[in-house]
């Protein structure tokens, strides 16, 4: 991944979701025991990429003991039509970790979904390669009404800054 040595922003036409999943190995030393999680949530990740009709946009993955991954969909109804459609690999998978994991407490998972309306968030990157929602959206110059948190949220038109990064001046 290339650094964008500049500062940027994001743009994404209408609402979007924004889905939060992760794991804690309450017993970091069965980790071994757990690696068909991970197996299996790459392999999800691989059937949604070469599906782009299921609304799939993207994600970001940190692995850890605690591992997060940060998706991206196009809306609720297509995140929650994957996790229930018998036909995909999620399904048997929750199945499974259901049946078998749950009743141990070496692991455990967890979840949140955000529903984010059109033009109802901001973000900024700083000399960081394309991430986030500026990786599965487009990717802009955080100048002008995008060179302030509040102008990205449309409050403003970007001059409210206090203090500005080095070599940005005002308009």
């Amino acid at each position: 991944m290339s650094i964008v040595p500049r500062r940027m922003s994001a743009k994404i036409e209408g609402d979007f979701v924004v889905f939060l999943i992760g794991a804690r190995l309450n017993s970091w030393w069965k980790l071994g025991q757990f690696k068909w999680l991970g197996d299996a949530m790459q392999g999800m990740i691989r059937e949604l990429e070469a599906r782009p009709e299921s609304g799939f946009l993207g994600y970001e993955n940190w692995l850890s003991l605690r591992p997060v991954m940060i998706q991206y969909w196009r809306s609720a109804e297509q995140l929650l039509a994957y996790a229930r459609s018998r036909d995909a690999t999620h399904y048997p998978v929750w199945v499974h970790f259901n049946k078998e994991l749950a009743r141990h407490k070496d692991i455990g998972i967890w979840h949140e979904t955000y529903l984010v309306k059109a033009n109802s968030y901001e973000c900024v990157y700083n000399n960081m390669p394309r991430f986030g929602l500026a990786k599965v959206a487009q990717s802009l110059e955080a100048e002008g009404n995008r060179a302030t948190a509040q102008g990205r949220l449309g409050r403003t038109d970007g001059t409210d800054a206090p203090i500005l990064p080095d070599g940005v001046e005002r308009a």
